[in-house]
């Protein structure tokens, strides 16, 4: 049982960024614009928070500071995300391209800065926010064990960020009208909607969905932060694709690509793997596997927003 536990608490570490990460894709690609620059918004955000926490963990600690770190991520990943929402929407760019083009700028921005400031690349963070167990709640059975204990608060950050996001997408006026941004924006111009203000929100929206996954991401895993995210921007896209953009498909795919990370990350602390006679580098390699394999079988039944990609001309009908 207590290897059952052991693998449902690393999953949760690995599932919540991918979670945040993709609801916030979700958010930019129901209203009409392809956001492939959640790598770049991660790498911003967590530099931003880990930063933010660097500066001031002399001062502060604990769970006050992780929140103040969350909000300055999800406001730097928002503010990144303007960049692609101006070329997007504006100027009416390529939307891979300029999601590519702040990708490739993130990483480089960040070692950029730290080195100016400190002289490393890497930022130290102190973990101060591990929680061993939520008085009362990490004593339920099962759950307790599985929520509650060993755990971290952006862990229950992530849960209200899904339930908020299908409150938000299926049942408010504002998700109503990103939809209809993304499935077809003249239809939407046409009952007064203004499609150009719609997706500037569900980009921005994804930009602080997006730091706020990148700094979720790094918390739990590390204690310091190196300028990279190891691929989990592109990892939350095929979460995206795999729950077809909606809220609870994603939710569900998010903890199937949790899991194949914990099998490969934590591995050694599962016998059953551990006494496998596969290398290290295989072990490694099963979350990108799985990627392919699922995106294969489930990319010929794509349901993607029928206008995503394509740039509105509020004058051509």
């Amino acid at each position: 049982m207590n290897i059952i536990y052991f693998v449902a608490q690393q999953t949760m570490f690995f599932a919540i960024p991918l979670l945040i990460v993709a609801l916030g894709g979700m958010f930019s690609e129901r209203s009409g614009i392809i956001n492939i620059a959640l790598e770049g918004i991660m790498v911003i955000g967590a530099f931003a928070g880990i930063a933010f926490i660097n500066v001031t963990q002399n001062s502060m600690s604990g769970q006050v500071l992780l929140l103040l770190a969350v909000l300055v991520a999800g406001i730097s990943g928002g503010i990144f995300s303007l960049f692609h929402a101006f070329a997007s929407i504006k100027l009416k760019a390529d939307q891979t391209i300029s999601g590519t083009a702040l990708n490739m700028f993130a990483p480089a921005f960040a070692i950029f800065v730290a080195r100016m400031v400190q002289g490393v690349q890497q930022v130290q963070f102190t973990d101060t926010f591990h929680i061993s167990k939520v008085p009362f709640l990490g004593d339920i059975p099962v759950i307790g064990p599985i929520l509650f204990q060993n755990s971290y608060i952006t862990t229950y950050v992530g849960l209200l960020i899904a339930l908020l996001s299908w409150l938000i997408i299926n049942h408010t006026k504002f998700g109503l009208r990103l939809r209809s941004c993304g499935e077809h924006p003249q239809a939407a111009d046409s009952v007064g909607i203004n499609v150009y203000k719609i997706r500037y929100a569900g980009v921005f929206i994804s930009g602080i969905l997006g730091g706020i996954g990148g700094l979720a991401f790094v918390v739990p895993t590390s204690t310091n932060f190196n300028a990279t995210v190891a691929g989990y921007g592109f990892l939350a896209l095929a979460v995206l694709i795999f729950g077809q953009w909606r809220t609870k498909r994603i939710f569900f795919s998010a903890f199937f690509f949790g899991i194949m990370k914990t099998f490969a990350s934590a591995y050694s602390g599962i016998p059953v793997l551990k006494d496998l006679p596969i290398s290290n580098e295989i072990y490694k390699m099963i979350p990108y596997i799985a990627t392919l394999i699922v995106l294969t079988f489930s990319s010929k039944n794509s349901q993607a927003p029928r206008a995503e990609g394509i740039p509105y001309d509020k004058g051509s009908r």
